[in-house]
Formats: structure tokens, C-alpha cells, sequence
């Protein structure tokens, strides 16, 4: 017993998803299917909005730094899904994990500041637009953008160096598919009081901040948009929000059903579950939910193909 105390954890191994051979084979082509999909959708995003003018906007300045978050947060797990979907020692080095534990925390700090970002910038367009040129300049963007990266950092460093920090001497199985912070302080051979309570302010904090900058901004939309006379601003203002709309509901609602939970109705298979979803496949929707609801992006994209085509000025 005194030997296995002493012994420090090198390594840790993953459970996967499944050891089913007909599901993985499925699994694999699946999540390779979604990553590339994922690469394209969002590179083809920063890509159209970088060489369209219109497009240089405040709104979609966040959107392309939304879509190289998504690259991140995807290229930092799927990859390592795919290699370990046949591979029968799931492992990942001491150092490797605390990597992966830093740079997913930024990325999912950035997400939600900026969804809350680009949620404020509606309001502005909507409900101040004398003002919205004005207050939103290009340096307010940048000052906006900087300013969530070093919050997510301070948080995820914080939290990061506390958990890796504590004495992992026992077992080293994580029954997740990549480090996540809940099972990988269920393995540490002292007390994680200290870390959950930090892990609760700081991620409270975020996603308290910057849910609240999104609804109180959706209800002063929303006022906004009803006092309207003409049906076609209406249907102008719900159209520029729609898309955003369903990003913020998608990306809380699954952090909220994974997080905010009651520990009793959890289950870690479902988490595991869900957490595939907003690693993984919420990254590929996002381009989707942006390009397939929003008429300026197809747009641009239907004026680049007709610039191209032979008949386009035909």
C-alpha cells in the first residue's frame, strides 16, 4: 500500500466510447466525417468573410474569430478520438492531458464570451443604430476579442495548474474520451475541495457574465423589434438574430444539461455522450446555422462563384 502511494501517475488511460467493433468502425468514419466537414464549413467561413467587403463588420469579425475557435476546440479532440477509436491502450502522457485540460478551458471560455460579444453586438445594431459605427469601432472589436482571451486564460490556467498540482498515486483510468475536469479530479489521492470551488467561481463567473449579457441584450432586442412599425423591419431584425439565437441555445443547452445537473439524475455515459456533442459536432454547426440562415453570407459566397464561373458576366 505504501509502495502504490508512492508510485506518481505517468500517464493516463482512456475507457473511449465504446468496445464494440461494429460501433467503433461506425464511430470512426462518423467523427471523421464531422471533423473534415468541420475544418471546411468554418475555414470556408473566415476564408469568404476575409476577401468579402461586406463582410467587414463588427458582426462578422466575431463570427471568424468564432470559427477559428471552433477549429481549435475540434482539432484539439477529435483527432485523438480517431486515433484511439481501434487502439486498445487509450493513453495520453501527464503533460499531454494538463495540455489539453489548458487549451480546451480557452476554448470554451472564448465560445461563451463570444456568443455574449456578438449578442451585445446585435443589440447595438438594432436598438442604437446612429450610434452603432461609432461605438463599434474596429478598436472596440479588438479590445473585445483581447479582452475574453485573457480572462479565459487567467481562469483556465488557474484551475489547470490546481488540478495538476494534486498527487495522482492511484488509479489512472479517466472514463471520458479526453481530460475533462470532472473525472480527472475523481483520480487525485487528496482533497479537490479547494479546486471545485475555484473550478464553480470561475466558471460560474463566465457563464453567468456572459449569459447575462445575452439575455439582457435579447430582451432590449426584443423590445426593440416590437415597437417597429413595418413588418419588413421585423423580419429584418428576427433574421439577423435567428442564427445567433440558435448558436447561444445550442452551446448552453448543452453545458447546462452536462454541468448544471443534479449529481443524482448524472450518468457518465450520457456525459460522455454530450460531451461529444459540444466538442465535437457543435463546431460543425455553426458555419451551417450562420451561412444556411444569414442572406449576406450566401450572398457573398453566390457573387465569389459567379465572379469565378465563365458565365458569370454573362
Amino acid at each position: 500500500m505504501e509502495d502504490k502511494n508512492q508510485t506518481r501517475v505517468t500517464e493516463f488511460l482512456f475507457l473511449g466510447l465504446t468496445d464494440q467493433l461494429h460501433q467503433q468502425i461506425l464511430l470512426f468514419f462518423t467523427l471523421l466525417f464531422i471533423y473534415l466537414f468541420t475544418l471546411g464549413g468554418n475555414l470556408g467561413m473566415i476564408i469568404i468573410i476575409c476577401i468579402s467587403p461586406r463582410l467587414h463588420t463588427p458582426m462578422y469579425f466575431f463570427l471568424r474569430h468564432l470559427s477559428f475557435v471552433d477549429i481549435c476546440m475540434s482539432s484539439l479532440v477529435a483527432p485523438k478520438i480517431l486515433c484511439d477509436v481501434f487502439a486498445k491502450k487509450k493513453s495520453i502522457s501527464f503533460m499531454g492531458c494538463a495540455t489539453q485540460l489548458w487549451f480546451f478551458g480557452i476554448f470554451v471560455a472564448m465560445e461563451c464570451f463570444l456568443l455574449a460579444t456578438m449578442a451585445y453586438d446585435r443589440y447595438m445594431a438594432i436598438c442604437k443604430p446612429l450610434l452603432y459605427t461609432l461605438i463599434m469601432s474596429q478598436r472596440v472589436c479588438v479590445q473585445l476579442v483581447i479582452g475574453p482571451y485573457i480572462l479565459a486564460l487567467i481562469s483556465t490556467t488557474t484551475h489547470t495548474v490546481l488540478a495538476f498540482g494534486l498527487p495522482f498515486c492511484g488509479s489512472n483510468i479517466i472514463n471520458h474520451f479526453f481530460c475533462d475536469i470532472s473525472p480527472l479530479l475523481s483520480l487525485a489521492c487528496a482533497d479537490t475541495w479547494i479546486n471545485k470551488v475555484v473550478l464553480f467561481a470561475f466558471a460560474g463567473s463566465i457563464g453567468v457574465f456572459s449569459g447575462l449579457i445575452i439575455m439582457l441584450s435579447y430582451v432590449f432586442i426584443l423590445l426593440a423589434i416590437l415597437r417597429m412599425q413595418t413588418v419588413d423591419g421585423r423580419r429584418k431584425a428576427f433574421s439577423t438574430c435567428s442564427s445567433h439565437l440558435a448558436a447561444v441555445s445550442i452551446l448552453y443547452g448543452t453545458l447546462f444539461f452536462i454541468y448544471v445537473r443534479p449529481a443524482a439524475t448524472s450518468s457518465l455515459n450520457i456525459n460522455k455522450v454530450i460531451s461529444l456533442f459540444y466538442t465535437v459536432v457543435i463546431p460543425m454547426l455553426n458555419p451551417l446555422i450562420y451561412s444556411l440562415r444569414n442572406k449576406e453570407v450566401k450572398d457573398a459566397v453566390r457573387k465569389k462563384f459567379e465572379r469565378k464561373s465563365p458565365l458569370g458576366g454573362k
